[in-house]
């Protein structure tokens, strides 16, 4: 007996045959080009040795990352009062990680994940650029995402008694988040809406969209496709949108929560990076 052998791809476009009307099966793109750990380009440790309050700054960082846990006040280290040729040595050792958020009502503060999950760049500066703040965050998110996300954020989304022509679910899916943000207290399970798996028109979207409003805080991950988390202007209340490669929405919905998981380091992430810390460390000394 012949041993079988394809002659093709069992699956996947192109592998199954067209259908009498000529039409061809298609797949849904799934999010490609997910990121791996890259180790950074380090100087030899003969040059390193010329940057000593550098490595001192890595090594206190490496013993906040070993005692950090999860849902621990952060820890914060500033790296602004360096010298210019240390803080270029941790620049290049922690490099910039998957997830970056966005103030929309602070152009002047940056705040960006390092090449180490769950440790957090946070920048800020005046109007000229000058920097009035460098610093390192270890947390699972840093403290000012739960500070202003929703600052100001209003308790309860007002609907309206005369619907628009097309709105068929808006309400009722408008109801059931103001119900739930309303209870809703830290350490609660999350409450998710999953449009995506709901019927809903495009009268429906732009109805929720216009009674959540936005808030003042947005949270991209590219982890994986990409992530785009926005806070709305309902207390607790975050718009996930995930992203293929094509950036095809893929994924789509509404959490009441503290910060969505999708933006929040895990523990064994920041386990993960204090070994990858070490290793850096090792490296140049």
């Amino acid at each position: 007996m012949q041993p079988f052998a394809p002659t093709g791809s069992l699956l996947g476009p192109g592998s199954q045959p067209l259908d009498e009307d000529g039409t061809e099966l298609t797949y849904l793109s799934m999010p490609q080009g997910m990121r791996a750990y890259n180790p950074p380009r380090l100087p030899e440790p003969e040059a390193a040795g010329a940057y000593p309050e550098g490595i001192r700054l890595l090594e206190r960082l490496l013993v906040q990352l070993r005692s950090f846990r999860v849902l621990e006040p952060s820890r914060v280290l500033d790296i602004l009062t360096l010298p210019e040729q240390d803080r270029a040595l941790v620049t290049q050792a922690l490099g910039e990680g998957e997830v970056s958020i966005r103030l929309t009502t602070d152009a002047t503060l940056r705040a960006q994940e390092t090449r180490l999950a769950g440790v957090w760049r946070i920048q800020e500066s005046d109007a000229s650029g000058r920097a009035l703040r460098d610093e390192l965050e270890v947390a699972e998110i840093p403290s000012r995402v739960r500070d202003v996300a929703f600052k100001g954020a209003a308790t309860a989304a007002i609907g309206e008694r005369e619907l628009a022509e097309g709105v068929l679910t808006g309400r009722s899916i408008l109801t059931e988040l103001n119900e739930h943000a309303a209870a809703w207290r830290f350490g609660d399970l999350p409450h998710v809406v999953n449009l995506t798996l709901l019927p809903h028109t495009p009268e429906d979207l732009e109805y929720l969209t216009a009674k959540l409003g936005l808030g003042p805080l947005t949270i991209l991950s590219r982890g994986y496709g990409n992530c785009r988390i926005s806070a709305t202007g309902l207390r607790h209340c975050w718009w996930v949108q995930h992203f293929n490669s094509d950036d095809r929405l893929i994924l789509n919905s509404i959490e009441v929560v503290d910060v969505p998981s999708a933006a929040l380091a895990a523990q064994e992430d920041i386990d993960d990076s204090a070994e990858r810390l070490a290793e850096i460390l090792e490296a140049v000394r």
